[in-house]
C-alpha cells in the first residue's frame, strides 16, 4: 500500500491533536473535576499525550498503513 495524503484525515487528525492538548493543558481541572485529584493528575496527563500521538499518526494519515499491516499479521492479505 502506498501514502496518500489524505485532507479529511489531517482535519481529524488536528481535531484530535486539539483535544489532546487541551486534555494535557487542563489536566489538573479535568482531574479534580472527573478524577481522583492529586492521585490522578499523572493519569490524565499521559492520556492526553498518547491522544497527541494519535492526532499525529492520523494527522499525516499513516493511520492507514498501521492498520494494513497490523490486520495483514492475522487475515494474510498482500496488499
Amino acid at each position: 500500500m502506498t501514502y496518500t495524503f489524505s485532507w479529511t484525515s489531517f482535519i481529524i487528525g488536528f481535531m484530535i491533536l486539539c483535544a489532546g492538548g487541551a486534555v494535557t493543558l487542563w489536566h489538573r481541572q479535568l482531574a479534580d473535576m472527573f478524577g481522583g485529584g492529586v492521585g490522578s493528575y499523572s493519569r490524565y496527563q499521559l492520556c492526553g499525550l498518547i491522544t497527541c500521538g494519535v492526532g499525529i499518526v492520523v494527522m499525516v494519515n499513516l493511520h492507514e498503513l498501521l492498520l494494513v499491516a497490523f490486520f495483514s499479521l492475522f487475515f494474510g492479505g498482500n496488499r
